[in-house]
């Protein structure tokens, strides 16, 4: 009987997909694109101060050996051996930044998460320094300078951390994005780790020409990252090395994509002009633009979407990012408790089936795209005494599809060509409350895939089709129809544009809320407030000898 699967199955591919909120290994079968089994561990975050956000990369590596060695105990008990697994794939959350000890192994500080907030007074202090009409950072990366991405945490950490300063000084550094660091601790780490990124990991680092595809000397010196700690750029879609321990050793690894780059070849969205739009701790909609370069001019990233093998052509994407999606369902749950488990947003949402004119925009870690606003702050309006939990919830929901719409809006003015259609994948696509609101504020169908998985899909495409693999082909006519569940419009468009337009005002309400520059913690820290109690003082004085 096992025999028998095995010849059914043939060889296997593997992917790690370690994300913001938990790590898991997946097991695929190449001819059907179908998972076989697979493994989760959820991961914790830490917040040492308001806006930092830090994880542990020894939890993380942990994580993926954990799932790794449950993942091939399944396959086991399926009676399929792991030898079957001929090649894995890496995708990671992006832009999260490690700096480790090459001789020791050892993390030098813990992982600043993507979301952390720390640098946006660094951040106003460089976008100060460019000038609006050579802004060379957008034009050589493709990116505005935000807290969002790698250089400037690792910048903060340089600065800052008394043992990354000490390890650079003594060369014995290394920084990388998780993708970095998976691999050079499964390639052997300290006994012959490969230091190593994708063309989609470093094009998120700011320190990544995105149009000569290597690091970028006058870059590097303007964050002021030393080129010799960063790791060799590669394809997304080669052997980089060999695990070297465990269930799987020798197998190749032979993927790396970061996840929402993943996402778009697990939609199978590899021609010019196909989109998807990723929803999970945060949002992602990324269009392909195919072999060329498009400049947004409505607040969207120029990213790399994809290298699939060294000698195979670069395809970019056009992204718009939004910090906060599923991460609103959690800070419902964990902060305001009024659900217990993620999935109950959905039975709330249900209940009332509208916000009843609530309005909530999740701006925590401020707006990212299209406004691109570190100081704007969450905020819930259009609230009476009738508002209540459910109306919240319905209201949370809603304000994830609003963000979508904005940046699908900047989208199709970017490229000219409205989208048709959404194909959509992640966790939050599982709340059919949440994508049938979508359908109706998008004014067009969602799309969304059988198979969940589709960012571990990407990553495992990846892998199974490198040069030396070759048991997946990327071939269009080979490529699996991918079942989707459709859900359409059941609002008029006039509708929908009222409930938008209400959303957009919230929106210019939560802007302008912080402000970054230090502030003085005596009486006279306040201008006004110290203007007051002196003129105060001089007033009584002077009444004195009137």
């Amino acid at each position: 009987m096992a025999d028998a699967k095995k010849a059914v199955l043939g060889p296997l591919v593997a992917a790690v997909d370690q994300g913001t909120s938990s790590t898991r290994f997946l097991v695929f079968n190449p001819k059907t694109a179908e998972v076989l089994t697979y493994h989760q561990i959820e991961i914790k975050q830490e917040f040492p101060k308001e806006g930092w956000v830090e994880q542990d990369p020894k939890e993380i590596l942990q994580s993926v050996y954990d799932c790794i060695e449950k993942t091939c105990e399944k396959l086991g008990q399926q009676s399929i051996a792991a030898s079957n697994i001929k090649a894995i794939g890496v995708t990671n959350q992006r832009e999260t930044t490690v700096v480790w000890d090459k001789l020791t192994g050892e993390p030098l500080y813990n992982a600043v998460v993507w979301l952390d907030l720390r640098t946006q007074s660094t951040v106003e202090s460089l976008s100060k320094s460019i000038s609006v009409s050579n802004n060379f950072v957008k034009t050589k990366t493709g990116l505005p300078i935000s807290t969002y991405f790698s250089a400037v945490k690792l910048h903060w950490l340089i600065s800052n951390v008394r043992k990354v300063q000490k390890a650079i000084e003594d060369s014995r550094a290394l920084f990388g994005t998780i993708d970095s660091w998976l691999i050079w601790n499964m390639t052997g780490g300290i006994n012959g780790g490969v230091h190593c990124t994708d063309v989609t990991n470093a094009s998120r680092t700011m320190l990544f020409n995105i149009h000569s595809l290597q690091w970028d000397e006058e870059l590097c010196s303007f964050f002021g990252i030393p080129m010799s700690i960063l790791p060799r750029i590669r394809s997304s879609s080669e052997i980089y090395g060999l695990m070297k321990t465990g269930a799987l050793e020798g197998v190749p690894i032979s993927g790396c994509l970061g996840d929402q780059s993943a996402a778009l070849v697990g939609q199978m969205c590899l021609q010019d002009g196909q989109a998807k739009n990723t929803y999970g701790t945060g949002c992602f909609l990324l269009c392909n633009t195919g072999q060329k370069c498009v400049t947004s001019e409505h607040g969207l990233l120029t990213t790399v979407a994809y290298k699939l093998g060294r000698e195979e052509p670069v395809y970019y994407a056009l992204e718009g990012s939004v910090a906060i999606a599923g991460a609103v369902v959690s800070w419902l749950k964990d902060n305001l408790q009024i659900i217990k488990a993620s999935k109950e947003i959905e039975k709330l949402a249900e209940k009332v089936g509208t916000s009843y004119g609530c309005y909530f925009v999740p701006a925590f870690s401020g707006l990212y795209a299209p406004y691109w606003d570190p100081s704007a702050r969450g905020i819930i309006c259009g609230l009476t005494q009738f508002t209540n939990k459910c109306h919240i919830a319905f209201a949370a929901l809603e304000a994830v599809c609003f963000q979508a719409r904005e940046i699908l809006d900047a989208m199709n003015r970017d490229c000219g060509i409205p989208l048709k259609h959404l194909q959509v994948d992640g966790g939050m696509t599982e709340n059919k409350i949440l994508m049938q609101l979508q359908a109706d504020i998008l004014c067009i169908p969602v799309m969304k895939p059988a198979m969940p998985e589709t960012t571990a899909l990407g990553a495992a495409m990846a892998a199974g089709a490198a040069e030396g693999v070759r048991v997946w082909s990327l071939d269009p006519k080979d490529l699996s129809v991918v079942q989707m569940e459709k859900f359409e419009p059941q609002i008029n468009a006039e509708e929908s544009e009222v409930r938008y337009s209400k959303w957009k005002q919230a929106v210019r309400k939560s802007m302008g809320w912080v402000m970054t520059e230090t502030s003085d913690p005596s009486i006279f820290g306040s201008l006004t407030l110290g203007f007051y109690i002196v003129s105060s003082m001089m007033i009584l004085i002077g009444a004195r000898y009137i």
